[in-house]
């Protein structure tokens, strides 16, 4: 993920089945303006179908022959010649992937209280961990049911405790862990909608 952020390649090529999460899962973290061409490769053949249901440019079995890398290899450069950019009909994520010493730990959506980018990066916070994310906050807002109440901060709706009105128009959530959480007033309005409230 790191990877694809950074260097913005213009295609990867994606093993299905991996430890902790599919292919599927991380094509989903992956934010939607630096997707790249996606060539799936698997040692499964009932992938193979579910591959091209997810619109991927092409798919490999494993062991990998040379004359049928070459067909893809000529795939991909028609596409890129063509400047031909993916449309993936990408799922929403039910999973983090988050780094804690070295460690990374796929956390749940909804065990998150709430999630703050700063200068050190995004952390994800938990009930009893705070850890760092690869993942940007467009992509957690556009595929988790998080609510973006800040620029820098989203939270999970089910882990809001009490929400105070401040002076100036905006408001702070209190999560049920005791953290504050700032909310911008333009989100407010949107806030209040979606907990029912005038």
């Amino acid at each position: 993920m790191k990877a694809v952020n950074q260097h913005k390649p213009d295609v990867i090529f994606l093993d299905i089945q991996m430890p902790g999460l599919s292919g599927f899962d991380m094509l989903s973290m992956i934010e939607e303006s630096v997707i790249p061409l996606v060539v799936f490769v698997t040692a499964y053949d009932e992938y193979a179908l579910k591959a091209f249901e997810e619109n991927t440019l092409d798919y490999l079995l494993k062991p990998i022959e040379q004359s049928r890398l070459e067909q893809t290899i000529r795939r991909i450069e028609e596409n890129i010649e063509q400047e031909n950019r993916p449309s993936y009909d990408i799922k929403p994520l039910k999973k983090i992937p988050c780094s804690l010493n070295n460690v990374v730990k796929l956390i749940d959506v909804d065990d998150i209280e709430f999630i703050v980018s700063d200068l050190s990066g995004v952390h994800v916070v938990t009930n009893n961990n705070n850890l760092l994310s690869d993942l940007t906050l467009k992509v957690m807002e556009e595929r988790t049911d998080l609510f973006r109440c800040h620029r820098q901060y989203m939270v999970n709706l089910d882990s809001i405790k009490e929400i105070r009105l401040l002076d100036n128009g905006a408001a702070e959530i209190i999560t049920n862990k005791g953290e504050n959480v700032p909310v911008s007033r333009r989100s407010l309005r949107n806030l209040k909608q979606l907990i029912g409230m005038r």
